[in-house]
């Protein structure tokens, strides 16, 4: 009597997820996250790659990075769109409730409301984040020039030098000698 590893093996179909590398694969994943869907969401699907796989994809493939990159920065112009698609949209905002004395009034559905400027507020956030340049926060530096630093004294420049913004004249009295210890 034989035992299971003496039994011939069938000739099976490959089960499990894709771990080749193509571009037709890579064209898929990036198509769908430039549509939106986050890289978690697209490998969850049994016809895509496992994440790890493809973050070693990303290490190993130039040619696959650079569409990576294209594909998140589409994703946050996406993300735009949705801004301005969940912003605009009403619907469920109002409810109607019933009061004790039978009549029907229509009030605001804050929780609805705050739900979806929580998604905005998400996406703001990611687009700042993936593409920082074109979304992120702008820092503006106002500076005001007072006068022109031919009309300073060398003290005067020697303290703008030393950044210490202090008075002038004890920028004129030179360094402080420091503590000796004996």
């Amino acid at each position: 009597m034989g035992t299971e590893t003496d039994k011939p093996r069938a000739a099976t179909a490959t089960i499990g997820r894709p771990s080749k590398f193509s571009p037709k694969l890579i064209e898929t994943i990036c198509l769908r996250i430039a549509e939106g869907e986050s890289l978690r969401s697209v490998c969850r699907d049994d016809a895509m790659p496992d994440k790890r796989t493809v973050m070693r994809w990303l290490t190993a493939h130039d040619e696959f990075r650079d569409q990576y990159v294209l594909a998140r920065e589409v994703q946050a112009d996406h993300f735009a769109d949705e801004m301005i698609e969940i912003a605009d949209d009403a619907t469920n905002d109002w409810m109607e409730r019933k009061r004790k004395d039978g009549s029907i009034e229509t009030v605001l559905d804050n929780e609805h409301v705050q739900r979806s400027k929580l998604r905005v507020d998400a996406r703001k956030w990611l687009m700042a984040r993936m593409a920082p340049k074109k979304y992120g926060d702008r820092t503006a530096l106002d500076v005001e020039v007072r006068r022109s630093t031919e009309d300073l004294s060398d003290d005067e420049l020697t303290a703008i030098a030393r950044g210490s913004g202090e008075d002038t004249s004890k920028a004129a009295e030179g360094p402080e000698e420091p503590d000796r210890v004996h």
